[in-house]
């Protein structure tokens, strides 16, 4: 198929979008892509839905090669399902909600678990119809607190959910592994860089969890990776190796020390060097000799809250999404002034793990914090602080949390070597539901033995629309796109760069015959100038483009590969011949 540019409905822009924060959000906007509508709402232009589609058909393929059968369900949901796995509450302002006129509550699907489940349990009865997978590429709406990067993380966008149903945890096994090698093999025809990581199932519930990241500098997800042993787990599952636990007895009885104007961590460890508990140690006093105890308010999907406590070593941070991912599924919020007035022995700067046990607030402690280890803390008393608190001794935590960052050179937890931190952006995750979902739809068939069976289901997601920006997050220049040839929305570009009517002459017959050999053409025949054609050449980002120009006269034309980066000057007679090789390497 040939299609003129001059007749395809596409506006190049020069500039980036204001809003445009990453690589890929401006260049597939001035590229004529995507256009925005709403924060998070993006339409679909001609080029850019044809990038969608063709790796939709990629994904659907591989799909389909390991016999899941495709089905689409509706995106307008009734509340009562989402009421019975209590994801009505947990989902939180993550919901599109909605009423029709008769006052019936709605929402548009964010993830169909629900809806998958109440499917099979509707049509299948028997063993005998087992295992099945069921899939669909459809639209999913979330109502992101703050969208941003485009198409990478929207309110509406179009995703891969695939869900297995087997008669046992053998068989979900099976099922899991087949997804994760037809996964592996969609990034591979993509052409996408990418690891697997060990995950959190959050709100969607279950065990074994693995994630798929693009490797990028502006992916929102942080994960680790140990170069000895090539474990690697998104920062939310990460394990602390906890240190042993050390013996109490012998160990000096706790001290509490006027500590004026020392409410940081900085200024407590200053004043312990100087006040000679260094001494004490035989080393100096760091921010790790100091227990940091974090306060925060969790809220329940039912509208409860409570005030927990976080005792951290002090040279930790608390990381937000691993704590989130630790207590989901409440909501994580600060203190207020209030909270502080209703509960005064929350003493800012100085609080300590007695205070907090004492007065019946929960008090959870990173795995660092083990039985004997001592520590440097408040006193829960303005201008006090407790040197050599025991664990185990002088308190004892509630359990453990994991909720402190994790850092370059921590040990992995494998025991076989460091991780190190990078980026990346979720293209995937596949997760071995077990029967959260069955369970609450009472998902049965009956047995062999003709007793029923409750059914163990997986979930399986790719995000189809995020994938066509990150694969222009991963594969672009300076000067545009350069879209792979598995998805780029044409084989080749052929740009007429003369207005000589042989130059033009030549480059219809060239389309014509590259058309004729199967390759799907895009035709630059506007009367714009040649410079203004190969910038839009180089921004659309075709894999091909095929320029011909004043060399023509000569039986010349140029050949660029936009993707390895070179450019060659070949006979016009060799053209489609030398273009139908590149296109089908």
């Amino acid at each position: 198929m040939i299609t003129r540019l001059s007749h395809l409905f596409l506006r190049t822009l020069r500039d980036d979008p204001a809003d445009a924060e990453v690589p890929s959000h401006k260049l597939l906007v001035r590229a004529g892509y995507v256009r925005r509508i709403a924060p998070g709402v993006y339409s679909w232009l001609p080029l850019g839905l044809r990038v969608l589609r063709r790796v939709e058909n990629v994904v659907r393929e591989e799909m389909n090669g390991i016999g899941a059968q495709e089905i689409s369900l509706p995106a307008l949901l009734p509340r009562e399902p989402y009421e019975t796995t209590n994801r009505w509450t947990e989902y939180g302002d993550g919901l599109f909600r909605l009423k029709d006129r008769k006052g019936q509550d709605y929402l548009l699907g964010p993830t169909h678990e629900e809806l998958f489940a109440l499917t099979v349990k509707g049509e299948y009865s028997s063993y005998k119809d087992l295992p099945v997978t069921l899939y669909q590429i459809q639209t999913k709406y979330r109502d992101e607190g703050r969208p941003r990067a485009g198409i990478l993380r929207g309110r509406e966008f179009i995703m891969k959910d695939s869900y297995s149903f087997d008669l046992d945890e053998d068989g979900l096994k099976a099922s899991y592994n087949a997804h994760r090698e037809a996964y592996q093999r969609i990034f591979e025809r993509l052409g996408v860089s990418y690891v697997i990581v060990a995950a959190t199932s959050g709100a969607m519930g279950g065990s074994a969890s693995e994630e798929f990241l693009a490797d990028s500098p502006v992916g929102e997800d942080t994960y680790v990776i140990c170069r000895e042993s090539g474990y690697a787990a998104n920062v939310e599952a990460v394990v602390t190796p906890a240190p042993p636990a050390i013996p109490i007895e012998g160990q000096a009885a706790a001290q509490v020390h006027d500590t004026p104007d020392a409410p940081t961590i900085a200024t407590l460890v200053d004043w312990a060097n100087a006040a000679g508990i260094d001494q004490v140690l035989g080393r100096p006093v760091t921010a790790a000799d100091t227990l940091k105890n974090v306060m925060v308010k969790l809220r329940y999907p039912d509208g409860k809250t409570e005030i927990l406590g976080i005792g951290v070593p002090g040279d930790r941070e608390v990381d937000d999404k691993r704590l989130g991912a630790a207590v989901e599924p409440a909501e994580v919020e600060l203190l207020t002034e209030a909270d502080f007035t209703a509960n005064p022995f929350l003493v800012k700067g100085y609080i300590g793990p007695k205070g907090l046990l004492d007065n019946g607030i929960r008090y959870l402690v990173d795995p660092r914090v083990v039985s004997g280890s001592a520590w440097i803390t408040g006193a829960d008393a303005p201008g006090k602080h407790v040197v050599g608190l025991v664990a185990g001794r002088d308190f004892t935590p509630d359990g453990t949390i994991e909720a402190a960052e994790v850092r370059d050179g921590d040990p992995s937890p494998d025991g076989r070597g460091t991780l190190a931190a990078a980026r990346g952006i979720e293209i995937g995750h596949i997760f071995q539901l077990g029967y959260k979902y069955t369970d609450a739809f009472e998902v049965d068939v009956l047995g062999e033995n003709g007793k029923p069976v409750r059914l163990v289901m997986g979930s399986y997601g790719v995000g189809v629309s995020r994938m066509v920006a990150v694969l222009a997050e991963q594969m672009h220049d300076e000067k545009g796109l350069r879209w792979p040839r598995s998805v780029a929305p044409y084989d080749v570009h052929v740009v007429i760069a003369n207005k000589d009517d042989a130059a033009r002459a030549g480059a219809e017959q060239v389309a014509a015959e590259l058309n004729a050999a199967g390759l799907e053409v895009l035709l630059d025949d506007r009367t714009a100038s040649p410079g203004v054609k190969f910038k839009d050449a180089e921004l659309l980002g075709m894999p091909l483009i095929v320029i011909v120009g004043r060399g023509w006269a000569d039986g010349k034309i140029e050949l660029r590969d936009r993707f390895a980066g070179t450019s060659d000057e070949i006979p016009a007679t060799d053209a489609v011949s030398a273009v139908v090789a590149k296109a089908r390497a």
